[in-house]
This record gives C-alpha cells, sequence and structure tokens, in this order.
C-alpha cells in the first residue's frame, strides 16, 4: 500500500457533518478523513445515508452542520461545479455515459478539446483519439478503438473509461458511488485493479461500497456507516477481513440471528 506523509494535510475531511432534510436526519455527527494517495472506504447497506454522503462530498447537498476541508482548509461546496473546480470529481452508478457515443467522444464530454477561434473553432478529433487512448493504456486499459460506441464495452471497462477520465482531468479526489455493484467477479477485479492504479497515480480514492470484500482487497482505511452515523473506523493493519465482514454484517447481531434460525430448526 502507499504510504502517506503524516504531517501533510488530508486531502478531504468532514468534521461531526449532520444533513437534514426539515424532519428527517440523513446524516448525523459524521466525521472522516480522507488521507492522500489512499483508498478510503466507506460501508454501509441500503439505506445507511451513502447516498446524502456522497452528494455532500460533491457539492449536490451543503451541510445543515459541521465542517468540511480540503486539503486542511474550511471549504464549502454550493453546487457540483465547485466541487470539481476543487479537484473532486464523483463517478456515479450510471456513469455519466452516452452509450451510443464513441468511447472518445465520452472520454471527453464536456471538455471537448478544440482549435482555431469563433466562429472558426472546431474539435481536434485526431488528438481526442490518440490522448484518449494513450491516458487509457498509462492507466492499463486497452481500448481497441476509441471509435466505438461506449456502450459496446463491459460494465468493468465503462468504469475504467470514467475513472481514466476523472484522474486526466485532474482529480485529486476520486469518489466512487459502489462502482461493482452490478458487475461479475472477473469485472469487478478489473475496476479494483483501476481503483489501485489511480491511487498509486496520487489520486485520493474514497470508494463507496456495501461489499466488504471488495474493500479489504484494495482499501486501506475503511469507515462504516449505519442510519446516518459512522459506527466504526479502521485501518487496513488493525482489522482483518473477516472482522470487517462481521462488522458489516452486524456482529452480535448476526450471533443472535444465527442462534435463533438454529433454535427454530
Amino acid at each position: 500500500m502507499t504510504e502517506v506523509t503524516t504531517n501533510e494535510p488530508d486531502a478531504l475531511a468532514l468534521e461531526d457533518v449532520g444533513k437534514r432534510f426539515g424532519s428527517v436526519i440523513a446524516l448525523q455527527d459524521v466525521s472522516m478523513r480522507v488521507p492522500k494517495r489512499q483508498v478510503t472506504c466507506v460501508l454501509g447497506d441500503n439505506g445507511a445515508g451513502k447516498s446524502t454522503l456522497i452528494k455532500i462530498l460533491s457539492g449536490v447537498h451543503t451541510p445543515t452542520e459541521g465542517q468540511m476541508f480540503v486539503d486542511g482548509k474550511p471549504t464549502t461546496f454550493n453546487s457540483p461545479r465547485e466541487a470539481l473546480d476543487n479537484g473532486i470529481a464523483t463517478v456515479y452508478q450510471d456513469l455519466a455515459t452516452v452509450p451510443l457515443m464513441a468511447v472518445w467522444r465520452n472520454f471527453y464530454l464536456g471538455n471537448e478539446p478544440t482549435k482555431g477561434f469563433w466562429p472558426f473553432r472546431g474539435l481536434r478529433t485526431k488528438y481526442a483519439k490518440e490522448s484518449c487512448k494513450a491516458e487509457m493504456a498509462q492507466m492499463g486499459i486497452d481500448i481497441r478503438d476509441p471509435e466505438q460506441p461506449v456502450g459496446t464495452l463491459s460494465g468493468g471497462e465503462r468504469q475504467a473509461v470514467s475513472i481514466a477520465r476523472a484522474v486526466h482531468f485532474g482529480a485529486n479526489v476520486l469518489i466512487l458511488d459502489e462502482p461493482t455493484s452490478a458487475l461479475g467477479v472477473k469485472q469487478s477485479g478489473v475496476v479494483l485493479k483501476h481503483i489501485r492504479t489511480a491511487a498509486e497515480s496520487g489520486v485520493s480514492v474514497v470508494f463507496i461500497t456495501h461489499n466488504p470484500h471488495h474493500a479489504y482487497l484494495v482499501g486501506d482505511n475503511f469507515y462504516l456507516l449505519n442510519r446516518g452515523r459512522m459506527l466504526a473506523e479502521y485501518t487496513k493493519d488493525t482489522v482483518s477481513r473477516e472482522e470487517l465482514v462481521k462488522a458489516m454484517a452486524g456482529g452480535a447481531e448476526l450471533d443472535a440471528l444465527a442462534h435463533e434460525l438454529g433454535a427454530e430448526t
């Protein structure tokens, strides 16, 4: 795993952050650190508050209480654009790709390289295709033809395109929303490999997942989120995979359920 200099500020941090929607408390007293060049995993089942946490980190929601820090500086985002301008990129489950458009068009979507001046400005098509293929190859992703529709790629390859795109456009923090949830074993392995590659290239990764096995393979730090609260915090050297799985599964609650089922049978 990548080592981090201890005296440098975290890439991203939350301190006692909460989010309310009227009388509904979505998050409460959430604190977490995202060290630089590491993979920080946030684990939680459906309804744990992961979606609200992602939207706060990416600038969709402003916290009701608490404080966010970017590179040690107190920061408030009022829009996703402000988060992007601060180097925080988010890849959602839907990937924000256009299936019928070419891989290179999706790679540069919204940031197309141009040449010339208005009204004679045009796309730098050749450069875009070549640089897209080169950037993907640098992350270990072999795109056979950048002209092929992105919809013809596998789920893992589409995730890889989104990750490479975020890294290429200067993301300092990359937030991944359940990137392996709809993938098989082999495709999940491809995505997990690219997550580690992104961290080793200098990006701080926030990996949101409900799968402790996937998290443990690539993670350096682990947070367990449940019903809007952070229940536990671990580092790779303080928890085993079995302990992480048990904590995610409910620990004592799971033992009690096993006992009840055993008694019934």
